[in-house]
């Protein structure tokens, strides 16, 4: 639980970052495909909504410009959200200032997950049912979150720019350094950087394996499925959260004197 606890930590370091940038992708992977397999479209693939809204303005085909404009916005209110509540939490200085983003994202997973087949035929303004915006507004939240918490050096929910990584840093170990000239003063050798190559191999690799493990548990097991995850992120959240309870007014609830 110790550990776990630094991994939300208002105090960052490069190796909790990437520890809980692992667990956020294998996360994201999983929510993704077994999205896919329900709902079929990835709703954490914003690219491909914003060309699906340009397509619905070209064609006049509303619903796809609807369909695409609920899932971008509520991916965007996903990351408002984390904002505001990350910024909420550093002004009052509180351990779980990264936590509270993926608390609520918990607290969103767990009906989805108990009653995910119910929500699948709620109706709303857009050409999309409740569902999708959930998973959207959830994606949004958690990738704001692993950028926060980076500094935006990490991205959990969509792999472009991770595989891009990888493969300039392979490029860069493939590159034959040729015998700088003597005479040169800006030659230099092209070097990979192991850190940044690693990072983003385990990021696609966590992602891969949580689609696999989600595709798996949608198809065999349902919506309930998503109840082990939302444990996941309860067990990252709930640590620090239960550090900032002495200080906050929950504790007269406790009978503890302030």
């Amino acid at each position: 639980m110790r550990r776990l606890r630094f991994l939300t930590s208002r105090h960052r370091t490069p190796s909790t970052n990437r520890a809980l940038g692992l667990l956020l992708a294998f996360n994201a992977g999983a929510v993704n495909a077994g999205g896919f397999l329900v709902l079929h479209m990835y709703t954490s693939h914003m690219t491909g909504f914003a060309s699906q809204l340009a397509d619905g303005l070209v064609l006049g085909n509303t619903r796809l410009l609807l369909n695409a404009l609920g899932a971008v916005l509520a991916f965007l209110s996903g990351a408002a959200v984390c904002a505001v509540l990350v910024n909420w939490g550093r002004q009052q200085r509180l351990h779980s200032v990264y936590a509270l983003p993926l608390l609520l994202e918990a607290a969103l997973m767990l009906p989805f997950g108990l009653m995910g087949a119910v929500t699948l035929t709620w109706a709303t303004p857009f050409a999309v049912p409740l569902t999708v915006l959930l998973l959207s507004f959830i994606m949004g939240l958690q990738n704001a979150v692993a950028s926060k918490t980076s500094g935006g050096s990490i991205r959990t929910t969509h792999m472009t720019g991770n595989i891009t990584d990888l493969g300039m840093e392979i490029g860069k170990l493939l590159y034959w350094n040729r015998k700088p000239d003597s005479t040169s003063t800006t030659t230099h050798a092209v070097r990979h950087d192991r850190s940044r190559m690693r990072r983003a191999a385990g990021l696609v690799a966590m992602f891969v394996l949580g689609g696999v493990v989600g595709a798996l548990g949608f198809t065999h097991v349902g919506f309930v499925c998503v109840v082990p995850l939302a444990a996941l992120l309860l067990a990252l959240s709930v640590p620090p959260f239960m550090r900032d309870l002495p200080r906050s007014g929950l504790r007269v609830r406790f009978g503890k004197t302030p």
